[in-house]
């Protein structure tokens, strides 16, 4: 990610260009935007703003899910509201995403060093968006002992807002997922014979 801050100006930036570039249909608003690229929502604004100047993005009134309180039932509701969409006249689309695309902001000990937190891994497997292979089943499998589900969860969030993608995975205890795999559980099958990366495997596959 170094090296895309110092091209693109900031970190903040590089991820919210990410979350348009992988969601070019979507529109989201500055909540939406601070929220998926783990930003401020000023910093979200600002960004924006100087995106909008340069026609990467262009304003789009859409409705959005929100969930609320009413009636002292939590529900969700939909809300029409404006945010801001890719610009798909911008002309150098094709090129910055294909130059993302070519630098992985993360590197393998990376991902280790931030899943390792989770519990004690046991097998970890990097597919899908990680390896630039879109018919993967997942882009993560997890399977490790005293997994904390909660702090894995809030871990791939973040990958999520560094990438600008929702991230597709698996998560197994070790003992659940030798099971699966004696059965030939098919989303375990399908993950072990489609392209993968091994880059934690102490189960010696």
């Amino acid at each position: 990610m170094d090296i895309l801050e110092k091209l693109f100006g900031g970190t903040a930036k590089v991820k919210i260009i990410n979350l348009y570039l992988f969601n070019p249909e979507a529109a989201f608003d500055s909540s939406e935007v601070a929220e998926r690229a783990k930003v401020s929502k000023s910093v979200a604004r600002r960004e924006i703003a100087n995106l909008v100047k340069i026609n990467f993005l262009r304003p789009k009134s859409y409705t959005k899910t929100i969930r609320r309180q009413k009636n002292r039932t939590l529900g969700n509701f939909r809300k029409r509201t404006n945010g801001w969409t890719l610009d798909q006249k911008f002309p150098y689309i094709e090129a910055i995403k294909s130059f993302l695309d070519n630098i992985n902001p993360f590197k393998h000990k990376d991902i280790v060093n931030k899943i390792s937190k989770a519990g004690k891994i046991q097998l970890l497997i990097i597919a899908g968006v990680f390896i630039k292979d879109p018919d993967s089943r997942a882009d993560l499998l997890v399977v490790g002992d005293n997994l904390k589900l909660g702090q894995l969860d809030n871990i791939i969030k973040t990958i999520e807002s560094e990438i600008g993608k929702e991230i597709r995975y698996a998560v197994f205890e070790t003992a659940e997922f030798k099971y699966r795999l004696s059965m030939f559980d098919k989303l375990v099958k399908d993950i072990l014979e489609y392209p993968h990366e091994k880059i934690i495997n102490k189960l010696n596959l």
